[in-house]
């Protein structure tokens, strides 16, 4: 055990506190069982570290951090390493990567009814399932999904700019006065520019080239290991998903036609939707229904985006702007929101009541002239002209 408190040593002092992602002071980390999920690359494992290190110090004793395909782990199992931190007076174990160690449900569960007084914070795979985990976990975990960095969490890790988040109702009934403090604060534009090409993914260091590369290196990593595991889907078929993920990044908005899609890849249209679906779990795409109350297991989507801006950059499809934008829309957005397809009238309804077009500085309402509750979010404005907002201030939600 003495090698766990090691690493833990080594792990928690690498870790710099300079800039903290407010996610942390949201996360009720008192609770006996804390899950906290997301893509790969979206700092969980950053943000447990800091939480650790801000905390308890940098020393093991009353907390310990893990990552479960620690060679420890192939000959000793999680609950000997519970009883044994719990022993030595031990009061919040951190697991980090559970979906690397097979029993990590049973487990967790058996250390949580032995040790009631032990709390329990682990990470995980956007992909794992807790509601159907092998041991019944859903009644007891307290559930966090994280998401990349929103427009305002970059200002503030990149740029040294700290601004407030505003909730949609504020950005809708407020621009002008959130407009005056952004644009007091800086020059939002060309700042949002290059949110879009670097600014998801929280391991920008200044070179492009290195981003998307380790960009391409999630992508392969969740195609290859984590829908293989999680889904159930035959390594010989990785190559068609990430065929199928080229395809969609040159051709999407994409209407969807499963048909073609089917025929393209050489696979049924079942197929076809099961992997759409798990691609959307593992949060490298977003699927849009007209109508979410109605969708069906299965049921072909309305549109497809791909899950962020940097997606696009990565994938050598930066030239398609228009897309670019409404893919921001929709990443931003389904944090804390349902997001439709609107088909005829304007491009997404969100939360059921609000229509919003996306488009350039010259777009105009002719689509949503007489839709009640309509906006448009507009590129390339510092500051709002009645209902036409400025693109970027989809970006202050969290």
């Amino acid at each position: 055990m003495e090698t766990l408190f090691q690493k833990h040593r080594a792990l928690i002092s690498q870790v710099t506190l300079d800039i903290v992602r407010e996610t942390m002071h949201t996360i009720a980390w008192e609770k006996q069982l804390v899950a906290i999920r997301g893509s790969r690359g979206v700092g969980k494992t950053t943000l447990i570290r800091q939480y650790i290190k801000n905390t308890y110090g940098i020393q093991p004793g009353e907390a310990l951090y893990c990552v479960l395909d620690s060679m420890y782990f192939s000959k000793h199992t999680l609950l000997e390493l519970a009883e044994r931190f719990h022993m030595m007076g031990g009061r919040h174990l951190f697991l980090d990567e559970v979906h690397k160690y097979p029993t990590w449900s049973r487990e967790i569960k058996e250390i949580i009814d032995l040790y009631p007084d032990l709390r329990i914070t682990f990470s995980g795979s956007s992909l794992i399932q807790i509601l159907n985990a092998d041991a019944d976990l859903s009644r007891r975990v307290l559930s966090y999904t994280m998401e990349g960095l929103s427009f305002r969490e970059f200002l503030h890790f990149y740029k040294n700019i700290d601004l407030p988040s505003h909730s949609l109702e504020e950005i809708l009934s407020s621009s002008d006065d959130i407009c005056v403090e952004v644009n007091t604060a800086c020059h939002p534009q060309p700042l949002f520019e290059e949110y879009l090409r670097v600014g998801y993914y929280p391991f920008y260091d200044g070179n492009e080239v290195e981003y998307y590369s380790r960009i391409e290196n999630v992508i392969n990593f969740i195609v290859e290991q984590e829908l293989t595991q999680f889904c159930g889907i035959d390594p010989a078929y990785t190559r068609r998903i990430k065929a199928l993920l080229l395809y969609l990044a040159d051709n999407v908005p994409y209407e969807v036609n499963i048909a073609k899609l089917s025929a393209y890849l050489e696979l049924n249209k079942q197929t076809v939707l099961s992997y759409l679906s798990n691609l959307q779990r593992a949060e490298l795409l977003h699927l849009l229904y007209s109508d979410n109350k109605s969708v069906t297991r299965m049921q072909k989507p309305d549109k497809i985006y791909l899950h962020n801006p940097n997606l696009f950059y990565a994938l050598g499809q930066q030239g398609k702007i228009g897309t670019i934008r409404e893919c921001f829309v929709v990443n931003q957005l389904s944090y804390g929101h349902t997001v439709e397809y609107g088909k005829a009238q304007g491009d997404f309804i969100v939360d059921g009541r609000s229509t919003f077009e996306v488009g350039g500085q010259d777009k105009t309402f002719d689509q949503v002239a007489d839709v009640p509750n309509s906006y448009i979010f507009a590129d390339r404005m510092e500051y709002p002209v009645g209902k036409k907002l400025p693109l970027w201030m989809v970006g202050l939600l969290y």
